[in-house]
């Protein structure tokens, strides 16, 4: 038994190392945009932005889908400060991932869409791919207790990082899209509805286009005590990183976001 036990700890040793290689040759290599911090285009703590790229290949050469990270929002100096020090507004802390459900490479679980350009926008500006702030922020805040007070030192630059992003992809090949589907989770779905008519004029007049927001609406109700939380929150973010104009008309207004996606020709 003693013997055994040696060997079956080698066993499944050898086993998982075998599984973490099989995901590392899975794994979709990064594409760091260095180029587009001298464009100011940068997540929450000046690094560059990225995307994940996998190429397409055969019947799928010119058909694109690009899929925008979600995770939310920050709506004050305090808690984008908290995303500087993670993957959500850093992107020094992001790490090749593998691609699954409509962004799979694999025929048998994604039939339509396995060998298309196949894209995922990392989420590092905390404003759904819409702020634009020239300024950095220097607000003065005191992140710890114990900690003396320190300058936040944001950008609040997410429509910049769409942009060269986007841009990027066009000189990919992208312009010369056949087909193409912006998509997007939470954050990243809201995302795709506001920028989904220009993703759509930015592409050949004869592509099929298509935009697809994945758990991307957020009801304009009241919560238990009576307060429009959602408006509230979407109205503090649109406030601090000064969105576009489309975001502050529509962003406090969910159920007009839905009914203006649904009449735009692009959806």
């Amino acid at each position: 038994m003693a013997f055994g036990l040696p060997r079956a700890a080698a066993v499944v040793t050898l086993v998982l190392g075998l599984a973490a290689a099989s995901a590392m040759a899975d794994d979709v290599e990064m594409v760091f945009l260095k180029s587009a911090v001298a464009k100011g285009a940068v997540c929450l703590d000046g690094s560059a932005p990225v995307y994940h790229f996998s190429p397409g290949s055969g019947t799928g050469a010119n058909n694109w889908i690009v899929h925008m990270e979600g995770g939310g929002w920050c709506k004050t100096p305090e808690e984008c400060v908290i995303r500087k020090g993670n993957f959500r507004g850093s992107s020094k802390f992001m790490k090749p991932l593998s691609f699954s459900g409509i962004l799979g490479g694999n025929q048998q679980f994604n039939p339509d869409f396995y060998n298309w350009n196949r894209v995922k926008v990392r989420y590092c500006d905390g404003s759904s791919f819409t702020g634009d702030v020239e300024e950095v922020d220097s607000t003065c805040i005191q992140i710890d207790l114990v900690l003396a007070m320190q300058k936040t030192n944001l950008h609040f630059r997410g429509a910049r990082v769409w942009d060269a992003i986007i841009e990027d992809l066009l000189n990919k090949g992208m312009s010369k899209a056949k087909s193409a589907i912006l998509s997007g989770c939470s954050a990243g779905g809201l995302a795709a509805v506001l920028h989904c008519d220009k993703f759509k004029d930015l592409l050949p007049p004869s592509a099929f286009v298509k935009c697809v927001s994945d758990a991307g609406y957020f009801i304009d109700g009241t919560d238990i005590t009576g307060n429009k939380f959602v408006r509230t929150s979407f109205k503090n973010v649109v406030t601090l990183h000064v969105c576009c104009l489309l975001t502050l008309q529509y962003w406090p207004y969910p159920n007009v976001i839905r009914y203006k996606i649904l009449q735009s020709p692009a959806s």
